[in-house]
Order: structure tokens, then sequence, then C-alpha cells
């Protein structure tokens, strides 16, 4: 018998459905191949200047991490440092990595509390401009980070910057999307509907921070460093673009984790919003998904 949990999910992902709201679903369609997606694509005229370093926390995903790696590397932007910081995966991820024959790849193989303290890891052993981490299983797509450089290129003001996400299964066809309306730091207060393998931002800014992840958070650390970017005045900026693929697979989460997850994001929202802001805040998220439903009618460019 399903768990309360799990029926109040399914409630919600039933309401959501009927609404036309994609945001927190993450199965919309029947698959379709990932190449077969139109996406729209800024208008890029810019000289690669700044440097790129992405970070992949590895732990037992080898069945994954080939198509995750050949994501980054593929990319058609040349400034780029790529670390995986695995944590003595016992699959065939070592030997993966190792297949590849590519001096902006590096591994480093080390014993970790967590994905956050992965991410921790790997960030100290780089020096780009432009951070960003990428989970095993996820995808960047095809000149994501053209898109990206492009942008911060042309708006030096700007600390950091997401895109939109298309869902991907096992195989690698896609099953869903997330269209975003502009960045809303009140929204943000509330819910976390940033896409992470989308999010982008500039080492001043983590610096500016204190140059880390909260480790002590397994799940909600994404919601919480997007906090922590509002908290210090940061300018973050949405651009509509398609430039990465959130994989789901069964053994992705566990009831367990499902349980601790929720009390992870009550804990951050905790810290950053008081309970009485809340209720001011929510007709600010009733207009936010309104702005994406209309968007989200809009035939895919």
């Amino acid at each position: 018998m399903p768990s309360p949990l799990r029926r109040d999910m399914r409630f919600v992902a039933r309401l959501k459905q009927k609404l036309g709201i994609s945001l927190g679903l993450f199965h919309l369609y029947e698959a379709r191949p990932l190449n077969t997606v139109r996406t729209r694509v800024l208008p890029v005229a810019m000289q690669a200047k700044l440097a790129f370093s992405i970070v992949t926390p590895s732990y037992n995903q080898g069945h994954y991490i080939r198509e995750t790696i050949t994501s980054v590397l593929s990319q058609d932007y040349p400034l780029i440092e790529y670390v995986i910081q695995d944590s003595i995966s016992t699959d065939q991820t070592a030997e993966v990595i190792a297949s590849f024959n590519d001096p902006r790849l590096k591994a480093s193989y080390e014993k970790d509390t967590g994905q956050a303290d992965a991410i921790n890891r790997g960030f100290i052993r780089t020096s780009g401009d432009i951070m960003a981490y990428l989970n095993s299983d996820d995808l960047l797509l095809p000149h994501a980070l053209t898109q990206i450089a492009a942008y911060f290129e042309a708006n030096p003001n700007v600390d950091a910057l997401y895109a939109d996400r298309v869902i991907i299964d096992e195989r690698s066809n896609v099953i869903g999307h997330w269209r975003l309306p502009a960045h809303s730091f009140a929204v943000t207060r509330l819910v976390d509907y940033v896409p992470q393998e989308t999010l982008f931002w500039r080492r001043t800014l983590w610096d500016r921070i204190g140059g880390k992840v909260d480790d002590s958070l397994q799940f909600a650390m994404d919601w919480d460093l997007i906090l922590k970017f509002q908290a210090v005045g940061a300018r973050i900026d949405h651009i509509p673009v398609f430039t990465g693929a959130f994989r789901v697979h069964a053994s992705q989460k566990t009831q367990a984790a499902l349980t601790v997850g929720k009390k992870e994001m009550r804990r951050v929202r905790s810290r950053y919003t008081t309970h009485l802001a809340r209720y001011f805040l929510f007709p600010r998220h009733m207009f936010y998904l309104w702005q994406h439903i209309m968007l989200d009618a809009r035939p895919l460019e």
C-alpha cells in the first residue's frame, strides 16, 4: 500500500496536470528521442574569454556517466576544466572515466561524506571564471556552454544564470520539460524551481558566499545555494533556452530519501523565510505559476 507521502505526491501531480502546471513533474508525455526535440537557440556573437569549471560528484553511476562526460567534453566551447569527484565507486565508473583521453578532464577518487562534500572537494581543484556542477546521470545539451558564456559576457552585472530543462528517462528519451518565467526572488524563497543542471555562477559570487555548498544537506543543497546567492544580493537571471537534461530513473530516490528531502526543504525554507512572510508571498507564487502556464502553452520553438 502506498505511504501517505506518496499518495499526497500523486494527488498533487494529478492536480498540476489538470491545471497545466508541469513544474515539479517528471513524467509528462510519451518518450521521444532527445535529438528530435526542437529547442530555441539564442543568437551568439562572441569570442571565448570566460573559462568554465564544472564538477561532477560521482558514486556508482557507471551506467550513465559516460553520456554525462560526453555531454560536457563535446561542447562547442573551448575553455573548460572538468573535474569528476568520485567516492570510490564499486561499479564500472573508474573504467569509463579512464577511457576518456582528454586533458580537460581530471578525476579524483576519495571517500566523501555525501554529494555536497564531493562538490566542495571538486571545486577546490578548479580555477575557472564560471562554475557549475552536473550530476553523474544528467546531461548538458549541445551549445549550452556557448549560450551561457555569451550571456555572461554580454551582461557583466549578472552573477548567476539558469535556463530551462528537458527531462529524460533511463534511455535518454525525453519525457517532459520545464519552461520557466523570469527569475523571481520572492517565489524562490518559497519553492525551488531552478533546474540545478542548468545553473551557472561567477567565481566571484562563490567567494562571496563562503566558497562552499552546505555539506550538512544532501537533498536541498541546490536550493540552499540559490538562497545564499540571493542573500548576498546577487543578480540572478533566467534565459528561455534548454541547456540541460535531468534524468529520471528507478534507482534515483528511495522512500526514505523522499522523507529526508521533505525535512531538509522545510529546514532550508525556515532559514530564509519567516512563517508570516510565506502568507504574503503566496500570491506571487500563484502569479508565477500562471506565467508558467501561459508560457508552456506556446509551441516549442
